[in-house]
């Protein structure tokens, strides 16, 4: 991906627009993270922050009894996400807002639960994990993904391919240290099994590939694009060894404000 072109831009959307998520997840890691906030409110107030279309979104909406506020930056997510939940008849448990996850424009300990799955690099592991801590009530818990190397020394071609989208990228000893100098209490952290990256992710994608290159068969530059779209579940297929997603679960600890 090195011409990140206005037609770049615009085939990249069509398709991520039209996935069930935006990044590697599913169900059974959501409950197994829930499962690590042993003590949340049986109706937790909850915020999803980067939530794309809201694949996460509806899975915490099925597995607990509380209320989300579900954040995006990108409008069209937040739109898909609304007709969902409207279809669903959730409107009075989920709302969708579009709003910035470094500003979102919440009053200070407004949740128990704060979600966040392949999102908060985005604006720095470091300042997310504070905003997050200030959002949370005592006592609440914060529960994201993200992106840690496995082994030292990676391909070029793959430690190219994160340098691009993620350079300050680290491994799960470099998190938890970003979360315990945010004074944030660690409750447990598991690697996604490979199923989470294909069954809901990448397999989609692929199917949603194959049509979108039927779709603009004459049209060299969207098949370029796609070609450049399609080396990210390609290299997941020979480097997934040297990297992973990592679900990280901690909990603001009774008392104060962070550091």
């Amino acid at each position: 991906m090195n011409e990140l072109t206005p037609r770049f831009w615009e085939i990249f959307l069509e398709l991520y627009e039209s996935l069930p998520r935006q990044g590697p997840g599913n169900r059974t890691c959501a409950e197994e993270a829930l499962g690590l906030c042993r003590e949340l409110p049986s109706t937790p107030a909850v915020l999803d922050l980067g939530c794309g279309v809201g694949g996460q979104t509806l899975h915490l909406a099925r597995i607990t009894s509380g209320t989300i506020v579900a954040v995006d930056n990108h409008a069209p997510f937040i739109e898909r996400l609304g007709r969902t939940i409207a279809e669903l008849g959730l409107s009075d448990r989920i709302r969708p807002l579009v709003a910035d996850m470094a500003n979102p424009g919440m009053p200070p300990e407004s949740f128990e639960l704060i979600w966040s799955e392949g999102a908060l690099y985005q604006i720095c592991i470091e300042s997310a994990l504070l905003i997050c801590h200030g959002l949370l009530r005592p006592g609440g818990y914060l529960a994201f993904t993200d992106a840690v190397w496995r082994k030292d020394n990676p391909p070029p071609e793959i430690k190219t391919s994160f340098d691009f989208d993620y350079p300050a990228m680290g491994t799960v000893a470099d998190v938890l240290t970003a979360i315990d100098k945010t004074g944030l209490s660690l409750e447990g952290h598991f690697s996604l099994p490979n199923e989470a990256w294909w069954d809901d992710y990448y397999t989609p994608m692929e199917r949603r590939m194959g049509e979108m290159r039927a779709k603009y068969a004459s049209d060299a530059d969207a098949l370029g694009v796609l070609d450049q779209l399609a080396q990210e579940p390609e290299m997941h297929r020979r480097y997934s060894d040297y990297y992973a997603y990592e679900f990280f679960v901690a909990r603001r600890t009774t008392g104060g404000g962070g550091p």
